[in-house]
This record gives C-alpha cells, sequence and structure tokens, in this order.
C-alpha cells in the first residue's frame, strides 16, 4: 500500500465538491479495486477550545485528561472524505451511506498529545442493498496505536448476478443512512425513504432518559465537527435532499448516547445506524448492561454496545 504523508488537514468542502462531480461517472461494484493509498498526517494536535465546544454540544464533560471516544473520528474525517472523493474510490460519494461504525479504544486519547493519523479503505463488501467500503481510521501516540475505528459506507445499486451478501450485513439501510450520514446528495447521509427501519430486534432496553432535541443540533454540531451537510443544518436544505426537516449527524447521535452511558477506558464500542432523528423532536435513551439504544416514538434510530477492548 502507497503511503502518502499530509502537511495539514485536507478540507471538507472541497472534498464533497469533487466526490460530488465524480459520482455520475462511478459504477460501483463489489469486485472493484480499492484505493491502494494510506493517508497519514503527522504532528495533530487537539484544539482545546474547538475540544471543550465539542464536548458541550454532544453532552461529555469538559475538562476530562482524555478524549471523548467518538473524537477521533471528528480528526481523522477529512482524511477519510479525501479518500473517498478521490478518482481511485470506487462508489460514488452521493448518497453513501454510514451504516455503522466499530470505534476500539485501546488505551484513552491523551488530550495533550500528539497524534499520527491514518486512514485507507480496508476491502469493498457485497451487501444485500449494494456494495459496502470498510475505511479504517488509526491514532497513534509516539508510535504506538491508542484508537482506531472502521467505518462501513453503503453505496446502493443493484447487484450484479452471482454476488453474494454476507451474512453480517444484518443493518437495513433504508433508513440508517439518514441516521448515520449519507454524503453528498445525501450528505454525510442519505436521501431517501426510512422504511423498514423501524422497531428493533428483540425486547426493548429500559429506558434511561428522554432528550427533547432543538431544530439547532445539526448547525451546533456541524460548527464543532466540520460536516456542514446541508441535511443537517435547515428544513429548507433537508428538504432538497427528500427529508421534511433537518436530521441529526449520525456521530452525534453516538456521541450523545455514550456521553450518557459513562466513563469509557479500553473499550470497543459498535454502533448501527438506523433510522434518521428528524430535527426539532423527541427521543429516548435507553441502556442495560453493555448495550445502548437511542429510539424515538415508533422506531429505533441507533443500537450500539460498550464492551472491553480485547487485543
Amino acid at each position: 500500500m502507497d503511503t502518502r504523508t499530509l502537511t495539514s488537514s485536507p478540507a471538507l468542502l472541497p472534498a464533497l465538491a469533487r466526490g460530488a462531480l465524480l459520482s455520475p461517472l462511478r459504477r460501483p461494484r463489489s469486485d472493484a479495486p480499492v484505493p491502494a493509498t494510506r493517508l497519514v498526517l503527522p504532528g495533530v494536535r487537539v484544539d482545546l477550545a474547538r475540544l471543550a465546544a465539542y464536548e458541550r454540544v454532544c453532552g461529555f464533560a469538559t475538562g476530562s485528561r482524555a478524549l471523548p471516544p467518538t473524537y477521533p473520528h471528528v480528526l481523522g474525517f477529512p482524511l477519510a472524505m479525501r479518500i473517498m472523493a478521490g478518482r481511485g474510490f470506487p462508489l460514488p460519494l452521493l448518497g453513501l451511506v454510514h451504516t455503522s461504525i466499530e470505534i476500539t479504544q485501546w488505551s484513552p486519547p491523551p488530550v495533550t498529545a500528539e497524534y499520527e493519523l491514518a486512514v485507507y479503505v480496508e476491502r469493498l463488501v457485497p451487501h444485500r442493498r449494494g456494495t459496502e467500503a470498510r475505511v479504517l481510521t488509526e491514532a497513534r501516540v509516539d508510535g504506538g496505536l491508542v484508537w482506531e475505528s472502521r467505518s462501513t459506507y453503503l453505496a446502493r445499486h443493484r447487484r450484479r448476478a452471482g454476488d453474494t451478501a454476507p451474512e453480517s450485513a444484518t443493518t437495513d439501510p433504508s433508513g440508517a443512512g439518514s441516521a448515520g450520514g449519507a454524503i453528498g446528495t445525501g450528505g454525510t447521509n442519505e436521501v431517501g425513504s426510512t422504511d423498514g427501519a423501524s422497531g428493533s430486534e428483540g425486547p426493548s432496553l429500559p429506558s434511561r432518559a428522554e432528550w427533547r432535541l432543538a431544530g439547532d443540533v445539526g448547525r451546533r454540531y456541524a460548527a464543532v465537527s466540520g460536516d456542514r451537510n446541508p441535511i443537517h443544518l435547515h428544513p429548507f436544505t433537508a428538504r432538497l435532499f427528500g427529508f421534511p426537516r433537518a436530521i441529526a449527524h449520525g456521530m452525534w447521535t453516538v456521541a450523545r448516547c455514550l456521553a450518557e452511558y459513562g466513563p469509557q477506558g479500553e473499550v470497543t464500542v459498535r454502533a448501527d445506524f438506523r433510522a434518521p432523528v428528524l430535527l426539532p423532536g423527541t427521543v429516548t435513551y435507553a441502556a442495560e448492561g453493555p448495550a445502548f439504544e437511542l429510539r424515538g416514538k415508533d422506531r429505533v434510530h441507533l443500537t450500539g454496545e460498550v464492551r472491553p477492548a480485547l487485543w
């Protein structure tokens, strides 16, 4: 794999524009080659003011010596966008759906550390609704891996004869993309329907908190994360992409749930995006043991679990 070292974090808006222009030229398929490029950004320092703003928006306590478990994703997301918007990425960026994320925190990432970030596309896998890309993000301190994540992004298309979806591809993304994020015409969140995402498998978890979400949650999270996808910002921009109102960022829903879940150390967090959270709105946080979920009146928006990290 070819490693390219960057000198600064890529700008998100130019990457989105480039990906949008290239999307109509791409014909997704699960056997396409993935970019043989690993982007590395050394010398990353956390902006403490921006971190504090992020913590307030997501509900984390401020002043911790460790980063929230979702914050390295914010640091690495511009690198992921650079790869997915490039010519070598085989899936169209427009409508690409963030269906799940798995975060492993090998040790609590220090706030004051200097990080080396690395991002690459691990592989493509067939899904019953199209093709998924698995994108790996790593954060190192002094050469040691302290944090990594695997995000799955789904491009929905008709599968060719002979393609078989893996057994693990169980998330129904018909509404999940909007919850986790579709990119481009769906932004980092998916445009379209929310069918098939109501309800959850098995008995409901006990309710722990009810949150009334203001209409500006998407704008506030965009200001601290840099993800200014129009589907999250205003009702009129969201309607351009098929949503009746603005929707919350999927990564905000994960962060908010983890802030409520409580302190984390060496853990693995798995979250599956099920359905969009319309803003303003009311949602219920539920949890028991390692499992948590975010649900509305008639659908589950997010399911997840927190378990000890195992090498």
